[in-house]
């Protein structure tokens, strides 16, 4: 902090949090109240073994930024929440670093819809924004070709009855989750839909686009107007498949996330994506995508920090930085902002075992990508503090409007 002045000591905070991790005391899960904070329920391991807890689902510091994860059960050198004097504390070796909260609950989250299902299971809540996945299974995992840095599939054991997980979220479901979550005033600004990559159909996604085709129009019967507030986190379409996605449904952005930003590394990390369509084509698709929707409003993702991973990554933060910031301003000349997640080696996935790189090296990361967004004067709305909370280098744009 004391070096980045110029960086928000909140998003310091959250980056480092993020990339060591956190756990809870006991006196912190006590404050959990179920009737008002969002929590999901997870193993830890206590003093007494595993025991199944209700887990806060993420953290808000005193400026609204979000710290998006879930407590590690191996972390070397976690950051401890724990409840002193009444109040939230984030904790460092029994230093009290800042005050944190607890996400609370949108009023839908307990009721249900018509056929039955709980509605925080059909939408789940940022805190301003709905969340619909609507497909969890990625078919890029069929083989053993999944991202080695996800998990997305490997934490579930029934991952491979669930390829057409798509069926279990309807339509109208959907449209009634929507339409009760708009009747809470003011708490909700955007909508996203993502979902693992589905590769069937006469053209490869062809299948994704018209799960996403009917689920949007679904959510947007909801609105007097076409379009409304909404993104997806998608494979890379053709310019056909997302001129359909525009033409027939209320999205108004589309992410689609290149993973790794460097050809190479591409090839090695995303096994699927590179036998698939390519780290070329990938990133082809992303920036004609421009021609749809308009600069600014398209968006991809990087894993902040993979691009180290060993034994083929970049051998130095320098270089690293350096190769990353330099593609990432590509896209951004081209309309697309690169936006990061920090690279979190999670069980399950086949990086569990590596190590991510320093602090430095991601506030270095979120200042550079923040910069050029200012550079190129692309306002990146949907994923901001306020939407995503997600992205160390998105907090770093409020006051952005160009």
């Amino acid at each position: 902090m004391e070096k980045y002045r110029d960086v928000s000591p909140f998003v310091i905070i959250k980056s480092d949090v993020t990339r060591r991790s956190f756990i809870y005391t006991d006196r912190a899960l006590g404050a959990l109240d179920k009737s008002k904070h969002q929590y999901q329920q997870r193993v830890l391991i206590g003093s007494n073994g595993d025991e199944n807890a209700a887990v806060p689902v993420s953290l808000l510091l005193r400026d609204g930024t979000s710290i998006i994860g879930m407590p590690s059960r191996t972390a070397k050198n976690p950051y401890v929440i724990d409840q002193i004097d009444g109040k939230l504390f984030l904790t460092d070796q029994g230093e009290i670093v800042e005050e944190v909260q607890y996400w609370h609950k949108p009023d839908y989250y307990d009721k249900f819809t018509s056929s039955s299902t709980p509605m925080w299971q059909v939408a789940s809540a940022r805190p301003q924004r709905l969340d619909i996945d609507p497909n969890s299974y990625c078919h890029f995992w069929n083989k053993g070709n999944g991202c080695k840095f996800c998990n997305i599939n490997a934490n579930s054991a029934q991952s491979e009855k669930n390829c057409n997980m798509s069926k279990q979220l309807t339509a109208q479901d959907i449209y009634e989750t929507v339409k009760e979550a708009l009747k809470q005033p003011g708490a909700f600004t955007n909508l996203k839909m993502s979902s693992g990559s589905i590769l069937s159909g006469a053209e490869i996604f062809d299948d994704e686009v018209d799960m996403y085709i009917e689920m949007l129009q679904a959510a947007g019967d909801n609105f007097k107007d076409k379009k409304f507030p909404s993104t997806i986190v998608a494979s890379a379409f053709s310019e056909k498949q997302l001129a359909r996605l525009y033409e027939t449904t209320g999205l108004m952005t589309y992410t689609s996330d290149i993973e790794i930003p460097n050809e190479a590394l591409f090839a090695w990390i995303c096994k699927g994506k590179h036998k698939e369509v390519g780290y070329a084509e990938w990133k082809r698709r992303i920036i004609r995508a421009v021609d749809i929707f308009g600069a600014g409003n398209v968006s991809s993702g990087i894993v902040g920090g993979c691009e180290m991973a060993q034994p083929h990554g970049f051998a130095s933060e320098d270089a690293a930085l350096k190769a990353v910031l330099e593609e990432a301003e590509d896209f951004a000349s081209q309309g697309v902002s690169i936006v990061h997640c920090v690279f979190v080696p999670m069980h399950g996935s086949a990086f569990h075992n590596q190590r991510n790189p320093s602090l430095e090296y991601y506030v270095r990361l979120a200042k550079g990508l923040s910069d050029l967004r200012r550079k190129y004067r692309l306002n990146v709305d949907m994923d901001n503090y306020r939407k995503c909370g997600n992205h160390p280098d998105t907090d770093l744009d409020r006051g952005n409007e160009f």
